[in-house]
């Protein structure tokens, strides 16, 4: 259990680093602002339940990944333990992720700034990426499967396909809301202030998902591979471990 615990852990503590940044960076003129358009629009009491709501959803699936990863770690202890060649297209897929949740993360401060023609183009990006993820894996899948990995074969594959699955299924969730608040906004159907609120909640589950595929793709890379990832970085700031 000690591996889920440390997984809880390291993504809790990535949550609470962003809501620390998020009132440090926080700007008193946005937020008398804020305070004015909640005053008049009753916006606070609209959007509270929309933000605990997604933080219980995410306490709910950490949890499940915790309980997954803790599997997985025990598991990888018995002695018939094949480990799995990961595809390399999944560090391209890792950055394009990351770009993803980058573009949202440009499109919430535009939201904030009442940039509309910026967030047309941030929420386009974002989506995008985030497409080109979830095609990725399913390249990586595969390739394993032409490699003769299945389901079946290995019990790393198995947890591969699992932990990989779960984790592209939550991110197909998210551009559900992700393609309706896009639909809205470059059909004229919505103004920027109807959205706001669904983009600032899309890119704290963006990423939260960085997060956790960071994670994952750490846990599942072999051993031998972050050796050699892990010297490789000391050899190029010069430091021999």
């Amino acid at each position: 259990m000690s591996v889920a615990i440390l997984f809880a852990l390291i993504v809790a503590g990535i949550a609470a680093w962003w809501l620390i940044a998020s009132r440090l960076t926080g700007k008193p003129w946005e937020k008398a602002q804020s305070e004015a358009d909640n005053e008049f629009a009753g916006a606070a009491l609209a959007f509270a339940p929309a933000q605990v709501g997604l933080w219980m959803f995410l306490a709910v699936v950490t949890s499940l990944f915790a309980l997954l990863v803790s599997a997985y770690g025990m598991r990888m202890e018995v002695g018939d333990w094949r480990p799995l060649a990961m595809p390399k297209i999944l560090w391209l897929n890792t950055a394009v992720l990351a770009l993803s949740s980058a573009a949202f993360q440009w499109t919430r401060v535009a939201a904030r700034h009442g940039e509309a023609e910026r967030v047309k183009g941030g929420l386009l990006a974002s989506g995008v990426f985030a497409i080109a993820f979830v095609a990725g894996q399913l390249l990586a899948w595969q390739q394993l499967y032409a490699s003769g990995q299945f389901l079946a074969s290995n019990i790393a594959s198995a947890f591969f396909f699992l932990l990989t699955g779960l984790h592209g299924l939550h991110l197909l969730g998210g551009l559900v809301v992700w393609s309706r608040s896009t639909a809205r906004m470059w059909g004229g159907r919505a103004k920027l202030a109807d959205i706001r609120m669904s983009i600032e909640l899309c890119a704290v589950y963006w990423h939260y998902l960085l997060a956790v595929w960071l994670l994952l793709f750490a846990l599942l890379l072999s051993r031998t591979t972050l050796r050699n990832l892990w010297l490789g970085i000391c050899s190029a700031v010069g430091y021999g471990p």
